[in-house]
C-alpha cells in the first residue's frame, strides 16, 4: 500500500497508510475499535477502492482489479455463509468454483473442517451452528479456496477462549506450512503477540508503529502505544535534577524517581511509562532508590497472576502484576507498602501537547 486514503464523506477511514507484506508473512493489524482495521483488509479485498493512493498485489496495482482476480481469501467479521448448503458444500464451493475436480475438493474441505474441529458436524446447515462454529466454518472456507492471500478480520472473535488459543496456533502453523501471507486483523493484544511476525498498530487510521511484537511491546515510540500494547502505567512529572548516568523526575507530592535516559533539559514536563510486571511490592524501603510508599487498595486474581493497585502517597495510582509462583508475601487490601521502580525499566516521553488523557483515548 502506497499513501492510501479512504475517506467515507466527511469521515476519514485510512489516513496515508503505507505498509509493505513481504511473501510468506503472518501480519496482524491490531487497534481499538473504529481505528480503520476492517477497512484496511476492505480495500486490499477489492471490496472498497481507495479514495487517494495505490494498492499493490505481486508488484502489480490492483486498485481497479475486481476481489474474485486479486488471489485473496477474505474472512470477513459477518461471515456471509450460504445457509441453503450443508457445511461440507459451503467449504467446497470456493474450490469447485476455481475448477477442481469435485473428489479433490471434498478432500481438501474435509482436511480444512478437520482442522476446525468440525467435521462431525459436516452434514449440517449453518444455521445449525453455534457462532463460534459459523466462525470456523467461516475460516475453513476461505483456507479451502487456496488464495495465496488471507484476509482475516477477527477470525476467533467468537470462539471461547480455550479454543481460541488452539485454532489460533493451527492458523499460524497452516500459514507458514503452505507458504501462504496473512493479514489478520483484531483487537486482541495477545493472540496478535502470539502469530504475528510483524504487528503494524492502528489510531485514527493512521500507522503509529510498525515492528517485530517484542520490538513494539519492548521499544513503543509513543505513549499511545506503550498503553494500547501491553498495557503500562504511567506517572507525571518533571526534570528535576541531571546525573552523569541519568536524570531524576520530580512527581507530584515530591515524590522522586531516577531514570536511567538523557536528552530531557531540567524542567521540562514528561511523562514516565512502566510495564505492571516491571514493578515490585516490597515490604520495606530498604535503601534503594525509587522506593515509593503507598497503599494496596485492590487485588485483582487473574489465574496466573495477581494485580495489586497500590495508591502512592502522592495520589496517583500504579498497577503491579506478580505471576502467582512469585506471590510469597500475599499483601492484603489497605496494607502500607513501598513500591519499587527498576530505572532500567522506566521508558521516558515528552509530556503530550494535548494533555496524558487525550493521548491515551482509544476512540
Amino acid at each position: 500500500m502506497v499513501n492510501v486514503t479512504k475517506r467515507f464523506g466527511s469521515i476519514t477511514a485510512i489516513d496515508h497508510v503505507n505498509l509493505e507484506i513481504r511473501d510468506g508473512e503472518y501480519i496482524c493489524i491490531l487497534g481499538p475499535t473504529g481505528s480503520g482495521k476492517t477497512t484496511l483488509l476492505r480495500l486490499i479485498a477489492g471490496i472498497i477502492k481507495p479514495t487517494e493512493g495505490e494498492i499493490y498485489v505481486d508488484d502489480k496495482m490492483v486498485n481497479d482489479v475486481p476481489p474474485q482476480e486479486r488471489n485473496v481469501a477474505y474472512v470477513p467479521q459477518r461471515y456471509a455463509l450460504f445457509s441453503h448448503l450443508r457445511v461440507i458444500e459451503n467449504v467446497a464451493f470456493g474450490p469447485l468454483s476455481r475448477g477442481l475436480r469435485k473428489e479433490e475438493a471434498f478432500e481438501v474441505s474435509e482436511q480444512m473442517l478437520e482442522m476446525m474441529r468440525l467435521a462431525w458436524r459436516a452434514n449440517s446447515f449453518p444455521d445449525e451452528l453455534s457462532g463460534g462454529m459459523q466462525q470456523r466454518l467461516a475460516l475453513a472456507r476461505s483456507l479451502a479456496l487456496g488464495s495465496k492471500i488471507l484476509l482475516l478480520d477477527e477470525p476467533l472473535g467468537a470462539l471461547d477462549a480455550r479454543l481460541r488459543v488452539e485454532i489460533r496456533y493451527k492458523l499460524r502453523e497452516l500459514v507458514k506450512e503452505k507458504g501462504l501471507t496473512a493479514i489478520h486483523v483484531t483487537h486482541n493484544q495477545e493472540e496478535a503477540m502470539t502469530v504475528a511476525d510483524k504487528l503494524a498498530v492502528l489510531k485514527y487510521g493512521r500507522i503509529r508503529q510498525e515492528d517485530a511484537p517484542q520490538k513494539i511491546y519492548n521499544e513503543p515510540q509513543s505513549i499511545f502505544i506503550a498503553s494500547f500494547v501491553g498495557g503500562a502505567n504511567f506517572l507525571e512529572g518533571f526534570i528535576s535534577e541531571e546525573y552523569k548516568d541519568g536524570l531524576s523526575v520530580q512527581l507530584r507530592g515530591r515524590l522522586r524517581v531516577r531514570i536511567k535516559e538523557n536528552g530531557y533539559a531540567v524542567g521540562e514536563r514528561v511523562v514516565l511509562a512502566l510495564r505492571e510486571e516491571m514493578t515490585r511490592i516490597v515490604g520495606e524501603a530498604g535503601r534503594n532508590i525509587n522506593i515509593l510508599p503507598g497503599t494496596i487498595e485492590t487485588i485483582n486474581f487473574l489465574g496466573n497472576f495477581v494485580i495489586y493497585e497500590v495508591m502512592l502517597e502522592n495520589g496517583d495510582r500504579v498497577n503491579s502484576k506478580v505471576p502467582i509462583p512469585m506471590d510469597h508475601q500475599k499483601f492484603q487490601k489497605n496494607e502500607k507498602v513501598f513500591l519499587y521502580l527498576d530505572p532500567n525499566y522506566v521508558k521516558t516521553f515528552p509530556y503530550p501537547s494535548e494533555g496524558l488523557y487525550r493521548e491515551l483515548e482509544v476512540i
